[in-house]
């Protein structure tokens, strides 16, 4: 291991006499990477309320085919989940900076597949490779913002990062479904995608530096350890290390919230006869009401502990779900979506700062990337359940029922289990 790293960063380039740790000592590349991360959120944004619609009106998947339209969304956790477990192992081979342009590269094809794609098919691969652009770019901004970063600011970063992700998430969604209106649905997915990408890659390559040399810091004066192998670690976190065991359950079964919010929630809102930018703007405030209110719930996750955020969050989101599938009005239905919104907060950042609690510095961006395997094959695990269970039930209020009981026990089992601080 230390030979590789040797291999791609010499001696002299990460022991350094001026190198620093912490967020005003590196101020300026930390923002260069919160822009990173906002161009991420506004990619993955575009998709959330224009693809569903785009599958009645382009290629027919209305009505009862909720196991195809689902399709996207499988495909997306899926590969998204094996970009996350290998993206840290990728990082401390290559550098955080050369996986992040490869993910961008990978997004670069996305527009024009949406633009000329002739079956659902071309629709799936763009989500494929969009899966691989928000594996590695969205996981690179907060490894590197944790790697420049004081070891006690893990909440805050992590609620820096998600803030300015799920932000760029509630813009795009709204922006687009406007674009969709004026242009059409895959002109304007080209126009804003093409734009987005483009510039992601650009300032990847010409401002971002890498910050693999700041993690090497970290473990100054730490006695080194042999890192175990990916397998090792995968089988450590995924069952021998109970609180590891607890966080990456409650990662996975949290997605099925947000893969309610991205596949079933707009064609619901179109049952309940919402325009799409109706739709789009009450999904919107779910977005912003998560991105913003991380800059709070990260930084309290630091003073206040991590268990009682992600329990509380879980528990908030399962029931403004349910509270979803029982109101009628659309100012209730903004309301429980800001609900929801505000409980992803809760837990998002700090399940994240959690992991990386419990995992030494040498092996944290390996760990991180197992839980965030785990929490994003929850998007596969829950769009499969709720496609089924749909289809199967021929109606999509049961999959509110679902996602809502599955939120509860999730949080129950972390308040059980989870104990170290």
């Amino acid at each position: 291991m230390t030979m590789r790293i040797l291999q791609v960063f010499p001696p002299q380039v990460f022991f350094m006499p001026q190198l620093q740790h912490g967020i005003h000592a590196n101020l300026a590349q930390i923002l260069h990477q919160l822009l990173q991360v906002f161009l991420v959120g506004l990619t993955i944004g575009m998709t959330r309320t224009v693809v569903p619609g785009l599958a009645e009106t382009e290629f027919g998947l209305g009505g009862q085919q909720f196991f195809l339209l689902t399709t996207f969304v499988v495909v997306f956790g899926a590969v998204k989940a094996v970009m996350n477990l290998f993206a840290g192992r990728f990082s401390d081979r290559f550098g955080r900076k050369r996986v992040l342009i490869a993910g961008w590269i990978a997004a670069l094809p996305i527009p024009l597949l949406l633009l000329y794609a002739p079956n659902w098919g071309w629709v799936v691969a763009a989500t494929a490779l969009l899966g691989i652009n928000q594996g590695l770019c969205w996981s690179m901004t907060l490894n590197s913002k944790l790697d420049m970063t004081n070891l006690n600011q893990k909440g805050l970063v992590n609620g820096m990062n998600e803030f300015s992700g799920y932000a760029a998430v509630a813009l795009a969604g709204v922006v687009t479904a406007w674009l969709v209106e004026v242009y059409g649905a895959r002109l304007g997915l080209f126009m804003f995608g093409t734009t987005v990408i483009v510039l992601g890659l650009l300032l990847a390559v010409l401002v971002i530096k890498e910050t693999r040399p700041w993690a090497l810091a970290h473990t100054q004066g730490i006695k080194p350890v042999p890192a175990p192998s990916l397998g090792q670690a995968f089988w450590y976190a995924s069952w021998q290390n109970r609180n590891l065991l607890a966080l990456n359950q409650a990662g996975l079964v949290e997605k099925f919230t947000d893969a309610l919010v991205w596949i079933i929630l707009p064609v619901w809102f179109v049952s309940q006869h919402l325009t799409l930018v109706q739709g789009s703007s009450i999904i919107g405030v779910y977005a912003l009401v998560w991105g913003a209110s991380q800059l709070i719930t990260g930084s309290a996750s630091d003073r206040f502990g991590r268990k009682p955020l992600i329990v509380g969050g879980m528990w908030l989101c399962g029931i403004g779900v349910l509270l979803l599938v029982l109101t009628h009005t659309v100012w209730l239905w903004t309301l429980e979506a800001g609900l929801i919104g505000f409980g992803m907060a809760m837990l998002y950042p700090t399940l994240g700062a959690a992991v990386a609690d419990v995992s030494p510095p040498a092996q944290r961006s390996t760990l991180l990337g197992v839980y965030r395997f785990w929490r994003d094959f929850g998007y596969a695990v829950g769009a499969l359940s709720m496609g089924l269970l749909a289809q199967w039930t021929q109606g999509l209020d049961v999959t509110f029922w679902l996602v809502g009981v599955a939120m509860l026990l999730s949080g129950a089992w972390v308040a059980l289990t989870f104990n170290k601080e």
